[in-house]
């Protein structure tokens, strides 16, 4: 099946494949834009409304939408707003219109679009918007990975190593932790020492800066 109508749910596979979705009720535009994006490797799939993608699942990998804004039926500006929404996983989109003004232009950038590209619109310009939105959503799934294995490490701690290691974070030394805690100082050291093996962590600067991350840091007083 064709890769710009092949609605099944995505395959393992997908995580390491990037996607550009492409909305835009012109057929011709959807066809010209699918060529240009195919012909650097990017896999690409493409819908004539809204609604259509939005019915269809999306690809685990790093991925960007290319949205119209005057579509029949929502609008490209209300389809931004709907995928806004809490719950829903964010997308990098590059707004394309050949009636853009400059309120319809910050309206869009203020909603956190990457680009706004008037059409008709320089090949390049859309390979380097569509790279540079890729490449924003491939850091935030990096990051989302990396958040997961460090909430993997912490949830491994013991409730004393947790305890122990928020006072770590504090800036208290074995003695001051073990006095606060009602506990032996070997006994904070040893707690203190596997904590800091779980966490990954070969100094106090970097086992803040996870519990930073992880949004723990708040506890740690």
């Amino acid at each position: 099946m064709h890769p710009a109508t092949d609605l099944s749910p995505p395959l393992q596979a997908d995580r390491d494949t990037r996607v550009v979705y492409i909305v835009d009720d012109d057929e011709l535009v959807r066809n010209a834009l699918g060529s240009l994006l195919r012909s650097i490797d990017l896999e690409v799939r493409t819908f004539a409304d809204t609604e259509e993608f939005l019915a269809a699942p999306r690809a685990g990998g790093a991925s960007c939408l290319v949205l119209d804004v005057r579509l029949r039926g929502q609008s490209g500006l209300a389809l931004q707003q709907t995928l806004l929404q809490p719950g829903r996983a964010p997308i990098p989109i590059i707004f394309m219109t050949g009636h853009g003004d400059i309120a319809m232009t910050v309206r869009a950038m203020k909603a956190g679009a990457m680009d706004f590209l008037s059409k008709p619109f320089r090949e390049q310009d859309m390979i380097d918007a569509v790279t540079a939105a890729l490449d924003k959503d491939a850091r935030r799934l990096a990051l989302g990975h990396s958040l997961h294995a460090l909430r993997v490490c912490w949830d491994s701690l013991t409730p004393r190593e947790r305890e122990v290691v928020q006072h770590v974070a504090a800036g208290l030394m074995n003695k001051q932790i073990a006095a606060r805690m009602g506990i032996a100082e070997i006994t904070a050291k040893i707690h203190r020492g596997q904590a800091m093996r779980k966490m990954n962590s070969r100094s106090v600067a970097d086992l803040v800066r996870k519990m930073e991350a992880l949004g723990l840091l708040q506890d740690a007083h």
